[in-house]
Order: structure tokens, then C-alpha cells, then sequence
């Protein structure tokens, strides 16, 4: 029953470079993760003057169009009729 006990640390082999580069890889994709889910929460806003500028125009022409371009479906296309011999 008088057994000693071994309290020291375990020997822990140093890591190889193949283990340290994944290992900084990882950390940096998760960091890489994390600054894109922040772009997506926090969008970066143009200055104001820009976007007035830039989208006033296009609502302007975009209603001036007419739709004149687009096919009509109810136009029946006329029967070519055979020639009798």
C-alpha cells in the first residue's frame, strides 16, 4: 500500500510542422469565417451622395420605357396554307 505516486507532467512530444500549419490554418479560417458573418450583418453603406446620385436616373429611365419590346401571346401566328399541285 505505500505506493508512490508520479505527479509529473506527462511528455508531451513537441508538435511537426505539418501539425503547426494545420493548426494555424485553422485558426485562421475561423477568422476568416467570423469577418465574413460580420460583413453580412454589418453591410458597409455607401456614402449618400453617391447613391442618390446613381440611382435616380435609373428609376427615371426605367419608367420612361415602355414594354413595347415585349412579345404579345395573343397573337395567334398565321397557317401557311399548302400548294395544290
Amino acid at each position: 500500500m505505500a505506493t508512490e505516486l508520479d505527479f509529473s507532467p506527462p511528455e508531451i512530444p513537441e508538435p511537426t510542422f505539418m501539425e503547426n500549419v494545420l493548426r494555424y490554418g485553422l485558426f485562421f479560417g475561423a477568422i476568416f469565417q467570423l469577418i465574413c458573418v460580420l460583413a453580412i450583418i454589418l453591410p458597409v453603406s455607401k456614402s449618400h451622395k453617391t447613391d442618390s446620385e446613381s440611382f435616380e436616373p435609373k428609376n427615371s429611365e426605367t419608367v420612361k420605357k415602355p414594354k413595347a419590346t415585349a412579345p404579345q401571346i395573343s397573337k395567334k401566328p398565321k397557317k401557311e396554307t399548302k400548294k395544290k399541285r
